[in-house]
């Protein structure tokens, strides 16, 4: 599989390293905060070098600009408005959160950005044979089939003085009864799914970080995303494919 992009590279300075942080379960809020001052720092220069954070946190729904009243919780839950594109999501154990800090090479090309997220996330999606891909005027990575659209991952981003902020979620293997409470992403004629299902077999958080590192990198810094599309080899019992 290969994903053509418009440039060799979306960040500004791609011979600096993209420092990759596992941050583990988090609070929502927390993270909120901090992934705010450092793209504060980033656009500054104070930091001189992007950003991946890479994070779990516990169940929590956040709503977009774009929310409407219809998308929110059925069951009384707390939302939290953030600044980000979108509608309504959840957030939550089984689902692996990357929030890229990045400064965008200019001209700023958004729609660039977040085609390379929804390819980083399809070419995992591949290691792990599950075929995804994206749908026409919606975001995001999808699986397509007979039973019909299913939603696999979720982007939701804010551009500021040049630098990313949020970004994306993919189902690993969360409690997808979170979702039967909310509109996700303000779509009602839509599905949503799991790696672990879709793959019929059991998929760890854990399992999944090194190869979404590795396709972000490739995604960012290469025009021809060729890596992370064969099948991935399984893990060896009890090694835990982290980096």
């Amino acid at each position: 599989m290969i994903i053509h992009m418009p440039r060799e590279s979306i960040r500004r300075d791609p011979a600096a390293p993209i420092e990759v942080r596992h941050l583990g379960i988090v609070d929502y809020r927390d993270t909120y905060d901090r992934q705010h001052a450092l793209a504060t720092e980033r656009a500054a220069g104070t930091l001189d070098h992007d950003l991946l954070l890479l994070l779990e946190h516990p169940s929590t729904y956040t709503a977009g600009k774009r929310t409407e009243d219809s998308d929110l919780p059925t069951n009384g839950a707390e939302v939290i408005d953030v600044d980000r594109g979108g509608r309504i999501t959840w957030h939550g154990p089984g689902q692996l959160v990357g929030y890229p800090i990045v400064a965008l090479a200019e001209p700023l090309d958004v729609v660039d950005y977040v085609r390379r997220v929804e390819s980083a996330m399809i070419a995992v999606c591949a290691r792990f044979g599950v075929t995804a891909g994206r749908v026409e005027g919606r975001s995001g990575v999808w699986v397509c089939d007979d039973a019909g659209e299913r939603k696999l991952g979720q982007i939701g981003i804010r551009v500021a003085r040049g630098v990313t902020l949020h970004g994306f979620a993919l189902n690993v293997n969360p409690d997808m009864s979170a979702f039967d409470a909310i509109v996700p992403c303000g779509i009602a004629d839509a599905g949503v799914t799991s790696l672990s299902l879709e793959s019929g077999q059991e998929i760890t958080v854990d399992d999944v970080l090194v190869d979404i590192v590795d396709a972000v990198r490739a995604a960012f810094d290469h025009s021809d995303v060729t890596r992370i599309t064969g099948p991935r080899e399984p893990a060896e019992p009890g090694v835990a494919s982290v980096r």
